[in-house]
């Protein structure tokens, strides 16, 4: 048996966001030895927890208007849906609508207008400690955040039951200061990195994405913590060559920290060569501000989301899949250490795989450490790279063989959650 662990983060387990990464841990974990207390407004779906919490940021604004307001609704596994739905907002009216786009909106003054709305007398509830006394976890582990509450939240449960803090670090919200004249951004940063001090000198360890964030990370707060990478459920499919005349070329994710603009400038290229050639951006994102340039661009189909199982049929049948980042120092100072689920989905796929970016982002140094991603890191060179990749077809086997020892290396179910259960149990261990 696994040891009981309370997991700590903003958005419950689904294979089509984010959250999916905890399939990359939890796969074989027994689910009465999870639970998860978390933010996110939507009713949670089927995944590894047999028990969730949900406290959301309206309850807890109301909260403060009505005392009889709980501000915590629990899950059964059992009553989950299987798969996860577009729920409407928990109150049903602009003004709520108004706060949750707002509170959308990353900046000092949502971070610190959110820290005062989750105050822990509202959420620290007789209710909350009897759903913990009735798991008595061994441990916690925490989906790091860069608002206030999750850390507090996973602090507060480690100290009250002893027990140690598993952190996942997938982006560095700690490092990342930046230059600001808003007094605010400092007010929040400062109070952010006391926090995160406070959690990370706590007894425990944690995981990263990938090893250029390990080793900055466990250098700075004396950890031991160990990468575990992101896998893949894609079959690979077996080698064919790129079709010249017609290839399947997309790109599935995120299109925010300027991956629009790279793949405008990929889209850009492409015309160059064959003014046939198109790519298929399939993405979640609702925001014109960021699909509008991929909508309006001649060389691309901005196709909008799908469901993840429609996602996997098309990587089989793609020639190409695109691994985009930024190039602004804004944008690149957020990926810096951030590796998407995408990658380990692309080199499992079995199809060519083209990474585009500024080689400080994480996604883009792995995939040049590979040695089976063609890798471009300027505009100049896109033409020739994709040209090359397009037409060389022993480059394009010498790839899928080096992908085949790669992805059994790094992003396999089996190597990951090995990897994490050990870290877990030591932790636990005190070891």
């Amino acid at each position: 048996m696994h040891p009981r662990v309370l997991i700590v983060g903003t958005v419950p387990y689904n294979r089509q966001s984010t959250s999916r990464a905890f399939d990359s841990y939890f796969r074989f974990w027994e689910k009465e030895n999870l639970r998860q207390i978390f933010s996110n407004t939507k009713t949670p779906c089927k995944g590894h927890c047999e028990k969730l919490y949900q406290i959301t940021d309206v309850r807890m604004l109301r909260r403060r208007f009505d005392k009889s307001i709980e501000t915590g609704k629990e899950f059964e596994y059992a009553d989950l849906p299987d798969e996860w739905k577009d729920g409407d907002l928990e109150v049903n009216s602009k003004t709520v609508s108004k706060l949750y786009s707002m509170g959308s909106r990353k900046s000092s003054f949502v971070y610190l207008a959110r820290k005062f709305i989750w105050k822990k007398k509202y959420w620290h509830t007789k209710k909350l400690d009897r759903w913990l006394d009735s798991f008595q976890p061994e441990c916690v582990f925490l989906s790091f955040s860069d608002d206030f509450f999750i850390p507090e939240i996973a602090l507060y449960v480690a100290e009250k039951y002893d027990i140690p803090i598993v952190s996942s670090i997938g982006d560095d919200y700690y490092f990342n200061y930046k230059f600001s004249l808003s007094p605010l951004y400092h007010l929040y940063k400062r109070s952010y990195r006391k926090l995160i001090r406070r959690v990370l000198s706590h007894k425990g360890s944690a995981i990263y994405i990938g090893n250029k964030i390990r080793d900055k990370y466990n250098g700075e707060f004396s950890l031991d913590g160990k990468t575990v990478y992101l896998t893949s459920e894609v079959e690979r499919r077996p080698f064919a060559p790129i079709n010249t005349k017609e290839p399947k070329i997309a790109y599935f994710g995120n299109v925010r920290l300027g991956r629009n603009e790279s793949l405008c400038m990929i889209a850009d290229a492409l015309l160059e060569i064959n003014p046939d050639y198109r790519i298929s951006v399939y993405s979640n994102e609702s925001d014109e501000k960021y699909y509008k340039m991929l909508s309006d661009h001649p060389g691309i189909d901005f196709c909008g989301r799908i469901p993840y199982s429609e996602v996997v049929k098309k990587m089989a049948e793609c020639d190409i899949q695109i691994v985009p980042e930024g190039f602004k120092k804004k944008d690149v100072d957020i990926s810096r250490y951030s590796l998407s689920t995408k990658v380990a989905d692309s080199l499992a796929s079995g199809s060519a795989v083209l990474a585009f970016g500024s080689e400080e982002c994480g996604a883009i140094e792995y995939a040049q450490s590979t040695g089976c991603i063609t890798t471009c890191t300027k505009k100049e060179q896109l033409y020739d790279a994709l040209r090359g990749l397009i037409f060389d077809e022993e480059l394009q086997r010498a790839n899928y063989e080096k992908a085949i020892a790669l992805t059994a290396e790094n992003h396999t179910i089996e190597n990951s959650t090995k990897i994490f259960e050990g870290v877990v149990r030591r932790a636990t261990e005190g070891k």
